[in-house]
């Protein structure tokens, strides 16, 4: 009992002593904490852009916390004050020491090939990725459901990542029937994309014949936009190229089979080779 009010005495003697240093570390701790956490956000945003890379990514941004996360340290412990000299000294070796490991082994460790934001297709599952854990991703799926995927799962499949590129080909496809103007529908579909302010001017839009099939001829039109408004972009095209279809008086082609009656063709063949013809 002597002992814990003695403890209890000397703690009140150092926060009478001490006090304001302590309450001022904290707060340069907290601070320094939270900066660090947004210069982190912001550095990883901002190389992100230069590089699409993200171990260098993550290796430089990690390396610079550590380091600001020791700065910050430092001056927290010399605000209650421990010397600078061997103090600086320790933080730095270990923070070099963790900057070694992080670069050394961080490309050893495998890295999920998406964020969160991202749109993926894992398998059969397409949908939105909402937050990622070491053990699990989870994924959003736009009927509303919700999937937790083993992050093992992830790293032995194929995943498509919607979002890891900058633009995305638009495919318009339509099919028109034979008797129909081709050059005409041609222009027309190239008219519909080049005339939209989202589609991207390099690569040029261009359309194409791609087959000359039982019921038509298959014309596709192939366009770049940017990734963000890929879906709606597609929609889009595929309406407005419908109502100038209509509009111009250019008909689509439709499946369609050609069914005769056996009687008709006997009476056929009969007037065509007279009475004695069976």
């Amino acid at each position: 009992m002597n002992d814990q009010v003695t403890k209890l005495q000397e703690l009140g003697r150092l926060m009478q002593e001490r006090g304001p240093e302590m309450i001022f570390a904290l707060i340069i701790l907290i601070a320094g904490l939270f900066l660090t956490k947004l210069a982190i956000k912001a550095l990883k945003t901002l190389l992100a852009k230069v590089t699409k890379n993200t171990a260098t990514v993550s290796i430089i941004a990690n390396s610079v916390g550590i380091l600001m996360l020791g700065i910050v340290i430092v001056a927290a412990a010399m605000e209650i004050g421990a010397k600078p000299g061997p103090l600086i000294a320790l933080i730095m070796i270990v923070v070099l020491a963790a900057i070694g490991v992080i670069v050394v082994f961080r490309p050893l460790i495998p890295t999920l090939p998406f964020t969160a934001g991202n749109t993926v297709k894992i398998g059969d599952l397409l949908g939105k990725v909402e937050a990622t854990t070491i053990l699990n991703t989870r994924i959003r799926t736009f009927d509303g459901k919700t999937f937790f995927v083993p992050n093992r799962q992830i790293l032995d499949g194929v995943v498509i990542n919607y979002h890891f590129t900058k633009t995305r080909r638009v495919k318009v496809d339509v099919t028109i029937r034979y008797d129909q103007d081709l050059l005409k529908a041609k222009q027309l579909i190239e008219a519909v994309m080049t005339e939209d302010a989202r589609i991207l001017t390099k690569p040029a839009p261009q359309v194409y014949v791609l087959e000359l099939g039982l019921n038509g001829v298959k014309l596709g039109g192939r366009c770049w936009v940017n990734n963000a408004k890929y879906w709606v972009t597609k929609c889009e095209l595929q309406e407005k190229t419908k109502l100038r279809f209509d509009a111009e008086s250019i008909k689509f082609a439709y499946p369609q089979m050609n069914v005769y009656h056996r009687t008709d063709l006997e009476t056929n063949h009969s007037q065509e080779n007279g009475p004695d013809a069976f």
